[in-house]
C-alpha cells in the first residue's frame, strides 16, 4: 500500500451510533489505482465514507512474472467509536 486516507465517521451515524465493518469489492488496476468499487456489506450510513476514502487509496502494482497485473480484492473499513 502506498496511500491510504482514513474515512471521515459521518456525524449523522456517529450521532445515531451506528458502528461497524464495511465490506467493499474492487479491482487494483495495473497503476496501482482502485477501480470497479463495490459495497458487499455493511452499515447503510457508513458505506458512502467507506467508499469515498477507499477510491483514494493507492497500491503498489502487483506483479506476474515481472509484469503489472490487475487483482481483485476485498477491503474492510471499520468505524469504532472511541471509548
Amino acid at each position: 500500500m502506498l496511500a491510504k486516507s482514513p474515512p471521515a465517521y459521518p456525524a449523522i451515524a456517529k450521532a445515531a451510533g451506528v458502528q461497524g465493518t464495511v465490506v467493499l469489492q474492487a479491482t487494483i488496476s495495473k497503476s496501482g489505482t482502485i477501480e470497479n468499487l463495490r459495497v458487499v456489506s455493511g452499515p447503510l450510513m457508513l458505506q458512502q465514507a467507506a467508499m469515498d476514502a477507499v477510491k483514494t487509496w493507492r497500491y503498489r502494482s502487483y506483479l506476474l512474472n515481472n509484469e503489472p497485473v490487475e487483482v481483485e480484492t476485498t477491503v474492510n473499513v471499520v468505524f469504532a467509536m472511541g471509548r
